[in-house]
């Protein structure tokens, strides 16, 4: 199952369910590292500016640091592809975490800047309760503003076991969706906790003001018109294609291909340890042993000569 990304509990009225949230996805997105193949080691990627870059706002440095920005010994050369190298070095500079601020541009067109202790200021307080504030049908929220879906599971020991099946089956009965609101890793969600067959799950929900609406993508349909016959014909072929859904039916081909691709390919070789003595091969450890046992053996018919003598 994983680990929780969230405890707290379930209110309902006076009712509170103590539980804990997991995940209720698992990618399997193949996801690949960069390397540079000259040199065999991962491409990481660095806060930088660029020498030849055009500032968006005013610095915000105090003199003396501003003038220590400008010399040239603090930049490197950054390779970052090959058409900027043919139109002539590139040039960046490291920019540290404590330097870094966020920038939005609003609908005016302005550039505004906000730090860490700004937005620590409005951020919302952690919840340890999903207030559910209605019910309502399932089937009237569009699919559009389902978000992510997590699996909901009673907290063990604090005996949230009856009121959760209790909640369960009265959900399912009523085929209805508890719409509620808490807030996950510091940002505010609108939930819907809805019933599965053994089980709650939450969906994360898109705010109203996040979707936007198709009207404008649709307006030239309000001029076509349809025949009965156009209509019946494609209400059969519907009929005629109609199964159960069975999510285990359509899988992956692509990311299995990829699979087996990468199984097939010849492993890359491992680099040599770069620190470290370095590790006489095994054929060259056979001859030093064997001419250390010849050498042995030579003392030793020495010393037996010498004794015969």
């Amino acid at each position: 199952m994983g680990q929780a990304v969230w405890t707290g509990s379930i209110a309902f009225g006076l009712v509170h369910i103590p539980v804990k949230l997991y995940p209720a996805t698992d990618p399997q997105d193949v996801r690949f590292h960069l390397f540079d193949r000259r040199t065999g080691k991962r491409v990481r990627y660095e806060r930088t500016t660029r020498a030849d870059e055009a500032a968006t706002f005013e610095p915000d440095v105090p003199g003396d640091d501003a003038a220590s920005l400008d010399t040239t010994t603090s930049w490197a050369r950054d390779p970052e592809d090959e058409a900027e190298e043919r139109d002539g070095p590139s040039q960046t500079r490291p920019v540290e975490r404590e330097d870094v601020v966020r920038g939005v541009e609003l609908t005016t067109g302005d550039l505004v800047t906000v730090t860490d202790a700004e937005l620590l200021s409005i951020a919302p307080e952690r919840s340890r309760t999903i207030d559910i504030e209605e019910f309502v049908d399932l089937a009237e929220i569009d699919p559009v503003f389902f978000e992510k879906t997590y699996h909901v599971a009673p907290l063990r020991g604090s005996g949230a076991d009856k009121p959760y099946l209790l909640l369960l089956r009265a959900m399912q009965a009523a085929r209805m969706v508890g719409i509620g609101r808490f807030v996950l890793r510091t940002r505010p969600h609108l939930v819907a906790v809805r019933p599965l067959a053994n089980a709650l799950a939450l969906e994360t929900l898109y705010f109203a003001d996040e979707v936007r609406s198709p009207g404008e993508l649709t307006s030239d349909l309000a001029t076509i018109t349809l025949t009965d016959r156009e209509l019946k014909t494609a209400q059969q072929l519907i009929a005629a294609l109609a199964t159960p859904w069975l999510p285990e039916k359509h899988g992956d081909a692509y990311r299995e291909d990829l699979l087996e691709l990468l199984r097939n390919k010849r492993p890359a070789t491992p680099a040599e340890p770069a620190d470290g003595p370095a590790e006489a091969p095994v054929a060259d450890l056979m001859a030093v042993l064997r001419r250390s046992v010849e050498e042995a053996k030579r003392k030793r018919g020495a010393k037996s000569s010498r004794r015969a003598g």
